[in-house]
């Protein structure tokens, strides 16, 4: 579905990813792990067209789109769940999911309300405030808005980027439950970059480990979970403790 070949992007004259290659199948949930700075965050935005890459390919079901506009690549099936969420805090939670779906507003508002209706089944607290204004959500509310909200572009490919941050473990919980949902009832393919890697590697089947802009392991989450050196490094003590 996705495959990324020794891809390098900048910040001007800083170079952030150094030749990385990956790739993600069609139904998998695929976790990029690493320490701030390590490039995870750059790397889903040089996929979505927000940061250009100099060298490199991505292509996205064998369709090159590498330094292609972010709409295009939003229209080919790619939605991004942002770092820090980038809600429209002074509109309604329905004005927001309403956004998520501009690309299919004018010609399937009878699809785009059967899709809402999901929605509040998936977070059914966002069918509760659905009047409210976006701004005066919980932590928690908000990052399940910011989910619904790329969904509802109906994507093929999902980008969270740090989904748990700043959440109390209860709502962590319960955002990766529904990210497991997503894959076994809408078979949604997700990459998902997360620090805390106890969650991440608990819910995806493979992972990478970032560190410097370079992909440094790779591995099943059973393989990287028993890796000595990602327990020192990620796991620590008690990481079965997450569900409980």
């Amino acid at each position: 579905m996705l495959r990324i070949q020794s891809l390098n992007a900048f910040y001007g004259n800083i170079q952030a990813l150094r030749g990385i290659s990956l790739h993600v199948n069609e139904g998998e949930i695929v976790t990029l792990l690493g320490a701030n700075g390590a490039g995870k965050t750059t790397l889903l935005n040089t996929i979505c067209g927000l940061i250009p890459s100099r060298k490199g390919g991505i292509s996205f079901y064998d369709e090159d789109i590498i330094n292609r506009p972010p709409e295009k690549i939003v229209r080919l099936g790619i939605s991004q769940v942002p770092e820090g969420r980038q809600l429209f805090g002074d509109l309604t939670v329905l004005d927001n999911l309403i956004l998520g779906s501009y690309l299919h507003y004018r010609k399937e508002r009878k699809e785009i309300h059967r899709h809402l209706d999901f929605i509040f089944e998936i977070f059914p607290i966002l069918k509760e405030r659905q009047r409210q204004p976006s701004g005066t959500l919980s932590g928690g509310e908000q990052q399940m808005l910011a989910i619904a909200r790329a969904l509802m572009a109906r994507p093929r490919l999902l980008l969270l980027d740090e989904p748990s941050m700043g959440l109390a473990p209860r709502i962590v919980s319960e955002i990766f439950r529904v990210v497991r949902r997503l894959r076994s009832d809408q078979n949604t393919t997700i990459l998902l970059v997360e620090q805390n890697a106890r969650v991440a590697l608990d819910v995806a089947d493979r992972g990478y480990i970032l560190e410097t802009g370079r992909i440094v392991l790779q591995g099943t989450s059973e393989e990287l979970l028993e890796n000595k050196e990602i327990k020192r490094a990620y796991l620590g003590k008690g990481y079965k403790e997450v569900w409980e």
